[in-house]
């Protein structure tokens, strides 16, 4: 049985690892997303964290695929109640569909709900702030969601804390729930932001932490030790920046524990993100049953405290 934890301070309960969505409909096909999905449950995790944006990238595409095809896996398998589902709003879908001001909030929720096939939304993600519409005016419209019974929980994903400590201020202040959680940013590499800028508000508001990039696009691996392995494959370049000392240290780092352990450094990078204690669930997805089962596996990974301390001073900054 995978242990659940708490989301922040709600009475939900999810698997240590949250599936990331945006591989449906772009690096996964509709049968394959669903053959992953339906693996994720089956091992006894509940936590999928998608977008109304994905996967608009990809040419052809126009947004909502990811959400359209976890809708049709949803009324094919039914169960709806032993999922939690985390969507969000705000990226551009079209030139008058992003930002978070109160009438959009309202279009963009019914969008999502036609599309995943569902009532209700579990955690609700404003995706990138809209600076020019007031936090007040976005957590009405968020709250008034709530109300409605359409959305259970909201968090925040690419704000600023202080951005996010004022709409929470205003929430409590007007007895209207605040953000939950917060989806930062934060693996071995990627960590002077976030413990700088967001940690301090995480412990003081008790917020769940959703990170993503959790294995740093693919560096923490260990398959781009040089610039030579930067064409061996097509997110290569967005691993560039990590070709330094300090990288090449976490690298090394994670050999020598992934070698104690029997484990591959990728799982060694989750289960050192799962012993923090502010982290909740990592984002991370597979595109085969290999990749699911090795992510699945460093849930159950105890490292010891001085493994901990290897990898924290490899990776201080």
């Amino acid at each position: 049985m995978t242990h659940k934890r708490k989301l922040g301070l709600t009475p939900l309960e999810v698997s240590p690892i949250a599936f990331g969505g945006n591989v449906f409909g772009w690096t996964l096909d509709e049968a394959a997303s669903f053959q992953m999905l339906d693996a994720f449950i089956d091992s006894d995790y509940n936590f999928i964290d998608t977008a109304d944006v994905y996967s608009k990238w990809v040419q052809g595409n126009k947004g909502g695929e990811s959400e359209t095809i976890i809708g049709k896996w949803l009324s094919k398998r039914g169960k709806r109640d032993d999922v939690v589902i985390a969507t969000k709003l705000g990226a551009e879908m079209d030139k008058d569909k992003k930002g978070l001001k109160a009438s959009y909030v309202k279009e963009a929720v019914e969008a999502s709900l036609l599309r995943l096939k569902t009532d209700y939304i579990d955690l609700y993600q404003t995706h990138y702030d809209d600076e020019a519409t007031p936090v007040e005016e976005t957590m009405e419209a968020l709250n008034k969601l709530i109300e409605e019974g359409k959305v259970r929980y909201i968090g925040a994903s690419n704000f600023k804390a202080a951005r996010i400590a004022e709409s929470n201020a205003f929430a409590r202040k007007n007895n209207l729930q605040p953000y939950v959680s917060i989806q930062p940013l934060y693996n071995l590499y990627d960590r002077q932001k976030f413990e700088a800028e967001y940690l301090p508000l995480v412990q003081d508001e008790n917020l769940a932490v959703l990170n993503y990039y959790a294995l740093a696009s693919g560096f923490l691996t260990g398959k781009y030790r040089s610039e030579d392995d930067l064409s061996k494959s097509p997110r290569g370049e967005s691993v560039k920046h990590y070709l330094t000392e300090r990288g090449e240290r976490i690298i090394v780092a994670l050999e020598e524990v992934a070698a104690n352990k029997g484990a591959s450094k990728a799982q060694i990078s989750i289960a050192w993100l799962l012993h923090k204690p502010f982290i909740t669930a990592p984002i991370a997805s597979a595109t085969n049953e290999k990749q699911l089962h090795d992510l699945l596996t460093s849930a159950e990974i105890t490292l010891t405290p001085e493994e901990i301390t290897l990898l924290d001073n490899a990776s201080s900054y």
